[in-house]
């Protein structure tokens, strides 16, 4: 951690498409080695597919999807008197929307569909529904946060 002072957060511009932050971060989320562009290929055709496939505006989907996977509680290991407890603790909103929409692109990164976009594609839908690995992550962190509330008094 830096002693002097605390780094700066920049400013997120919109995307050229629909001027959101939110979607800015999540393309520079997917990017590879700097491929700006086939990220952002990737993520708009997923929309243009999962407006095909539920009839829906893909937006809305993702937006949906994003709530969906945001988590309210973590865990974090603290050390007491040489025992190493995971103490839940909430969780920032910055936070929550990164951890979202990480999960989000790991879980569809680990999908078996064909191509990239199929796989973002059905990662988001199954989201926004309260289904899929991105959301089965966060009832996971959330049962482990309650299963260990008992250290909670920890938290400081």
């Amino acid at each position: 951690m830096a002693r002097r002072r605390v780094a700066k957060k920049r400013e997120v511009l919109g995307d050229p498409v629909y001027g959101d932050t939110l979607v800015t971060k999540f393309i520079n989320s997917l990017m590879y080695d700097g491929k700006k562009s086939v990220a952002e290929r990737v993520f708009y055709q997923t929309l243009e597919l999962i407006k095909a496939k539920t009839g829906k505006e893909g937006i809305e989907v993702f937006r949906q999807a994003v709530e969906n996977v945001k988590p309210q509680l973590e865990v974090k290991s603290r050390r007491v008197g040489g025992a190493t407890y995971q103490v839940p603790i909430e969780v920032k909103l910055s936070r929550k929307q990164a951890l979202s929409i990480r999960w989000l692109i790991n879980a569809s990164r680990n999908r078996k569909e064909r191509t990239m976009v199929d796989r973002f594609a059905f990662e988001l839908i199954d989201a926004s529904e309260n289904k899929g690995n991105a959301f089965k992550k966060k009832e996971d962190t959330h049962k482990m946060a309650e299963a260990n509330r008992a250290f909670a008094h920890f938290r400081w």
